[in-house]
């Protein structure tokens, strides 16, 4: 068997680990958690599957943050399991730079999450191996029965392959899907911040500080949506992907659509009446990449429209400066992330002419030739409103040369409460890449293997100019539709599985895969059920909200 890693080969007999080939190369430390092998992670202790590269996974790597995740989530589940063999446990989203844990059905006090942090530690000092073992699939639904899981029964009876690993440790058998550590004392570093009575959040070290745990970051209002999006999934029965499955088979998806679709459009005409009651004239709204801000904006129009106020819509993309006058970072590239790429000091102008009811010509963008042309005339009207709409709209750089009382701030994300089970998360940001591979493939002509290349510098430039103003907003809107992830797959899962795991962004592909396989599809049929002014159709086609 022939493995290199960073430029050195090495042939190892059959059979050989991870970890083995990564020593005998010399590219094994102490912060190695796993391997990326072939496109896929892998854990240390697993034996190779055959030649091909071999790349160490830290908590520098985002799948290496993910290994680390998910094993301290086994830490926490066995401690829980140490406290009260019969306690339900609830893993739910990203929040405050950690993730948020529920009990449910039990209220918890300050010194009941210090009982799990402590037991956690004591867990992590022992230093237990992560054993992993092929089931079938009956044998796991047999157990999660037994052990009072039904979350995981209902999965497992969806999944398309009959076996498949399930992990141990102290004890406790689970069902995780993604490569772990070798043990729990790869995961010493975490901290629990008690949130709310029954619940906590699970903080890791960050790639920059993998000594410390990450500070919670307290943020009232993206919390706040995410349990407006908890009582939605109340009202409309679904809480994991299962549910989705068990739908369609009820032949409820129609009316789940239906309804699902209803409450983003009671969501919005809340926010435009509170936009009409304070007078604002000017709207913001911002939200990282594939969030939905097009299609929101103009159906936020809309709904403004109802309450007797015309809106403009503007879009923050034209006014990109010339191309070639970008400045260069010292590497030579550029950051088209920079809120500084946009013609500011134009953009204060005319905003601030439009308040003052002075007509006003716009910019508009040539993409082709990267330069600024003349676009369309406006002037604001007594009563009328202008939406500006980008993903830098909360950025002060923009908003503060403009009158406070005349501005309305909007951050728009699509926040994903839907789970796999209990403990097992779809993040957001996957959500969003599912949207943009979709979106990219069908109206941009870019391949999913460009798409995937592309978004860790997407979401480094997310972190760093905007997800830290997204708690400025005025209102916070949940793009996230709880039917979306079987539309998605239909679009989605064969560009996913064309693409080459070993390709950039092959690891990606099959991670998003993996998630996909236990969402069911969607026929024709439903995929008509979606209205033409959702915001899913952004991404998969069929938007009218331009159209006259």
């Amino acid at each position: 068997m022939i493995v290199t890693c960073n430029g050195k080969t090495i042939e190892l007999p059959g059979g050989a680990t991870a970890r083995e080939a990564l020593r005998a190369l010399g590219e094994l430390s102490g912060d190695t958690l796993a391997a990326l092998h072939r496109g896929r992670a892998v854990d240390l202790t697993g034996a190779l599957t055959g030649d091909g590269a071999l790349k160490p996974l830290t908590l520098a790597d985002e799948e290496g943050r993910r290994v680390y995740e998910r094993s301290l989530r086994f830490v926490m589940l066995l401690a829980i399991r140490r406290i009260d063999p019969r306690q339900r446990v609830r893993i739910e989203y990203s929040v405050g730079n950690g993730v948020y844990v529920r009990l449910p059905g039990r209220k918890l006090t300050e010194s009941d999450v210090r009982a799990i942090e402590s037991k956690m530690r004591e867990i992590t000092e022992e230093n237990l191996r992560f054993e992993i073992r092929t089931w079938s699939r009956d044998d796991a639904v047999r157990y999660f029965e037994q052990a009072g899981q039904p979350d995981k029964v209902a999965l497992l009876n969806t999944r398309p392959y009959d076996w498949f690993n399930m992990y141990s440790c102290g004890g406790m058998w689970e069902y995780f899907y993604g490569a772990m550590t070798p043990g729990t004392g790869s995961v010493r570093v975490f901290a629990l911040h008690p949130l709310e009575e029954d619940g906590f959040v699970l903080c890791l070290p960050s790639a920059d500080h993998p000594d410390t745990p990450t500070p919670y970051l307290s943020r009232p209002k993206h919390m706040a949506v995410f349990r407006q999006s908890a009582r939605w999934c109340e009202i409309l029965g679904v809480n994991n992907v299962a549910d989705l499955t068990r739908l369609r088979e009820e032949r409820g998806l129609r009316r789940f659509i239906r309804v699902n679709e209803s409450l983003h459009e009671q969501a919005m005409g809340e926010i435009a009446a509170e936009i009409s009651l304070a007078r604002r004239r000017v709207v913001l709204v911002a939200g990282p990449s594939s969030s939905g801000k097009t299609t929101f904006a103009g159906r936020l129009a809309v709904q403004l429209q109802v309450l007797g106020h015309r809106a403009w819509r503007i879009s923050l993309d034209d006014y990109y400066i010339d191309r070639d006058k970008v400045p260069q970072q010292p590497d030579g590239s550029v950051d088209l992330e920079d809120p500084n790429i946009l013609d500011l000091p134009r953009l204060h102008r005319d905003v601030n002419a439009l308040l003052r009811g002075e007509e006003v010509q716009l910019p508009h963008f040539n993409f082709v030739t990267g330069k600024q042309e003349d676009g369309e005339k406006m002037r604001l009207n007594r009563g009328e409103i202008v939406i500006l709409e980008g993903i830098h709209a909360l950025n002060p750089l923009l908003w503060k040369p403009i009158p406070r009382d005349a501005i309305h701030r909007v951050f728009v994300s699509a926040l994903t409460c839907l789970n796999l089970d209990d403990h097992n998360r779809i993040r957001t940001t996957d959500v969003r890449l599912l949207r943009r591979i979709v979106r990219d493939s069908q109206f941009r002509g870019t391949p999913p293997q460009e798409t995937l290349a592309m978004w860790e510098s997407v979401r480094r430039g997310e972190e760093k100019w905007i997800f830290p103003f997204q708690e400025d907003a005025d209102s916070v809107f949940n793009t996230a539709l709880h039917y979306e992830l079987p539309v998605l797959r239909h679009f989605a899962y064969d560009l996913l599985s064309a693409v080459p795991p070993e390709t950039e962004g092959g690891m990606m592909a099959v991670r998003l895969m993996k998630i996909l396989h236990y969402v069911p599809d969607i026929d024709e049929e439903l995929l008509r059920e979606i209205p033409p002014l959702s915001l899913l159709r952004e991404f998969i086609g069929g938007c009218t909200i331009d159209e006259e």
